[in-house]
């Protein structure tokens, strides 16, 4: 192999490489290099490595932390529970409607994430049907309300990450060699432990990165509690 050849991958990353640096690795510099910096309005700031402005910035929220995590953790297994069944009936039981399927998934995006959150406030108001059907459901009391509510908020997250959810565990079943599981059952595995011990196992990696893509946004996301969720939100 000629030298021209191994660098070829070198050169495919390169793009990319320099789209992160100037894009992420840099601001992230700056960022960090403020972060660190001591002063005040008037005397202007110093940077002078000021470790202690992170658990200063920390100290008094955390409730609003604590809260976060836990919606953000609620809203992602909602999401997993969600889209790993879809996931798996586009991937394998869609036949000709896949592509309307996969369509349907990233449909959403075509709306910008204010507008979709906002929906979410009529479909929640105490008005709505849907309340209406949770009240009669006994879901919720009878004179409660669905909107400026944990549960809104939690909803509301989970319908907007829902497609970062559903796309790479969509793209982890596909990629799945279907011989596997069938030579699993050919060893006397039943349906669930072949699910178990082989499907799952090879989903995994689609599995992580949908957590990870749902939790981490999730996680910051301030729309969802501004306009779902109340004065406790």
């Amino acid at each position: 192999m000629t030298v021209g050849r191994r660098l070829i991958p070198y050169w495919l990353l390169l793009p990319g490489a320099v789209w992160l640096i100037l894009f992420f690795v840099v601001p992230m510099y700056f960022m960090g290099e403020l972060a660190l910096r001591s002063g005040t309005f008037e005397t202007g700031f110093v940077f002078d490595w000021q470790f202690s402005n992170f658990p200063d910035s920390l100290s008094g929220n955390e409730e609003q932390i604590v809260r976060s995590f836990w919606y953000a953790g609620l809203a992602t297994v909602l999401a997993l529970l969600i889209s790993y069944p879809l996931a798996y009936a586009i991937a394998l039981q869609s036949g000709r409607w896949k592509l309307l399927l996969l369509f349907a998934v990233i449909a959403p995006f075509f709306t910008t994430y204010l507008i979709r959150t906002i929906a979410w406030k009529t479909i929640l108001a105490d008005a709505s049907p849907i309340v209406d059907v949770l009240q009669f459901l006994q879901v919720v009391p009878g004179d409660g309300r669905v909107l400026a509510t944990s549960g809104a908020v939690i909803a509301g997250l989970t319908y907007n990450f829902l497609p970062f959810m559903i796309l790479p565990i969509y793209a982890s079943i596909e990629r799945l060699d279907l011989r596997l599981v069938e030579a699993a059952k050919d060893l006397y595995s039943s349906s669930t432990q072949a699910f178990l011990r082989v499907t799952l196992p090879l989903t995994a990696p689609g599995i992580v990165a949908g957590v990870l893509l749902t939790f981490i946004p999730a996680f910051g996301d301030y729309v969802n509690p501004y306009i779902l969720g109340g004065t406790n939100q």
